[in-house]
């Protein structure tokens, strides 16, 4: 009877959080959004700061993936314009014209350009219409900032064993542990907070990743042993917000793959993540 009621808990829960993002993603949960191609060094610009709101992303960057997540759920694909980018064979007018970091993400709005993706996921949401992606709730409101706050740490902790090339990383392990345990704290759903957020938005398109890598290039697999992360993964899967925005897995594995052979590191470069194809220079 327990078991039996808590699946009808977790699917009623999850029926709610797909019926609440169903009406502020209506474009995405119909049909899948006609992406426009990759802007690369030849390509001419969009007609810059005319008005229209732009995201500048990657499709293979996971930061960038950030911000277009939060931009489909709260149902902004009319509203916000994508303008892919190609990190590889970068236009110079994006960064001499647009984001002189010539990173991404970065969103082209109201006459002013804004970047950083855990900044910019909050200032989508605060500053376009659709659902709330934080709650009101001051305890879930600070574990929310402490966990958005640390989301830089996890994605080094993650990353710095494929990037030196170790089989894994006590830090590594500690960071997963971490996250398995910050599911556990709130129990009206399978989210961080409960409830999805923008908690989830700032881990899911980094574990979406690590999960390919290292279960193909360490094997290793980051939800053994961890029934939250594993949970967790499973109802971010049926949220189509995100699902519009994910990439093939052999896609990036091979990315993972290639960028692994320039033998990069951390001395080289101020900030290097060679699988999301995120530069800072």
């Amino acid at each position: 009877i327990l078991i039996q009621t808590t699946r009808a808990t977790t699917a009623s829960y999850t029926c709610h959080v797909l019926l609440a993002m169903a009406a502020a993603a209506a474009i995405a949960s119909s049909t899948k959004e006609v992406l426009p191609p990759a802007l690369g060094a030849v390509s001419e610009p969009p007609p810059l700061f005319d008005g229209t709101t732009r995201l500048y992303i990657c499709y293979i960057c996971p930061f960038a993936q950030r911000a277009w997540v939060t931009r489909n759920c709260k149902g902004l694909q009319e509203e916000i314009k994508l303008v892919a980018i190609n990190l590889e064979d970068k236009p110079a007018w994006y960064k001499e014209k647009v984001y002189p970091q010539g990173t991404v993400p970065s969103l082209e709005h109201d006459g002013r350009v804004t970047g950083e993706s855990l900044d910019l996921i909050k200032y989508i949401d605060t500053n376009f219409q659709g659902p709330a992606l934080l709650p009101q709730d001051p305890a879930k409101r600070q574990f929310a900032d402490e966990l958005i706050a640390y989301a830089d740490a996890f994605t080094k902790a993650l990353y710095s064993p494929l990037i030196s090339q170790v089989a894994m990383s006590d830090e590594a392990v500690a960071a997963l542990d971490k996250i398995e345990a910050a599911l556990s704290k709130f129990s009206d759903g399978p989210f961080f907070l409960g409830q999805f957020s923008l908690v989830d938005i700032a881990y899911v398109t980094i574990l979406e990743r690590v999960q390919i890598y290292y279960s193909n290039l360490r094997n290793y697999e980051i939800a053994k042993d961890r029934p939250n992360l594993e949970r967790y993964t499973e109802e971010m899967n049926k949220i189509e917000a995100y699902k519009q925005t994910k990439n093939v897995p052999l896609a990036l594995l091979d990315a993972a793959k290639r960028h692994l052979k320039a033998n990069t590191t951390f001395l080289q470069v101020l900030f290097f993540i060679p699988f999301g194809l995120y530069y800072r220079y």
